[in-house]
């Protein structure tokens, strides 16, 4: 079995800082906290994005996206942190809660910096790996460029979205230049019972193909009778850069 079949479990914090201590956090997290999780057994690969503002990249001009009002479901989204593991359990035993709690005072001082926060357990349920991933030399950690939806959609029409995702958006990213694969995640615990990542080799090819795709005729019919049946999370779908670990180069 290849290493791209190891990493099925997955960890996802979204969550937003204050700008005063940003800083001091960021280096707390990339410098202590990152390293000391990656000692703890079966942790495989972390990576921490930065989201792009939406005015920063493009998006599809017309079809529709609904994201939830709920006022529980937390609304950060500027930061996004990953955790890969071989199985879910392994963030269970011991769980989010008694590590963080089990941290020294300066520890929980900096994860009390975060706002919004929504966590998700996910497993994986699907992965292609597109044209890119022969020239990929990070293994299984998640690209330097992710586009990253995470939602729900009713029990009525989960049938359907796993058909579209199967037949049509996933042999699509399996062609796509600039494309280094594709995960489709479902959920253990957290809001969002779905979720994909896109994970791309740079902005430049996530707008130009990825867009292009989605803006197609061929693509339109299909696509925006499955959007309208999925409920995103609070600015659901993010693209990022990841900006630990550094990206080579």
């Amino acid at each position: 079995m290849g290493a791209w079949a190891v990493d099925r479990a997955f960890w996802i914090t979204w969550y937003d800082l204050p700008e005063a201590g940003k800083k001091d956090y960021l280096e707390w997290l990339h410098a202590c906290y990152l390293p000391e999780m990656l000692k703890r057994p079966g942790y495989l690969w972390a990576a921490h994005y930065a989201a792009l503002d939406k005015s920063q990249f493009r998006r599809r001009s017309t079809g529709p996206r609904f994201s939830t009002e709920d006022p529980a479901v937390p609304t950060g989204d500027r930061y996004i942190l990953i955790f890969g593991a071989a199985d879910t359990g392994v963030f269970g035993h011991p769980s989010r809660r008694e590590m963080h709690a089990a941290l020294p005072e300066s520890g929980r001082k900096m994860l009390a910096m975060r706002s919004g926060e929504r966590v998700n357990i996910m497993t994986e349920a699907t992965r292609v790996e597109g044209p890119e991933a022969k020239n990929y030399r990070e293994g299984m950690t998640t690209a330097p460029w992710i586009q990253f939806g995470n939602f729900q959609s009713t029990w009525q029409d989960e049938e359907d979205v796993h058909a579209w995702y199967s037949s049509w958006r996933m042999p699509a990213m399996s062609r796509m230049a600039g494309c280094i694969r594709t995960r489709r995640l479902a959920s253990i615990a957290g809001w969002a019972k779905q979720a994909i990542i896109y994970e791309f080799v740079s902005l430049e090819a996530r707008n130009h193909f990825l867009s292009s795709h989605e803006d197609s005729k061929e693509n339109e019919e299909s696509q925006d009778k499955i959007m309208v049946s999925l409920m995103h999370a609070p600015g659901s779908a993010n693209v990022a850069r990841r900006i630990w670990p550094p990206v080579p180069g």
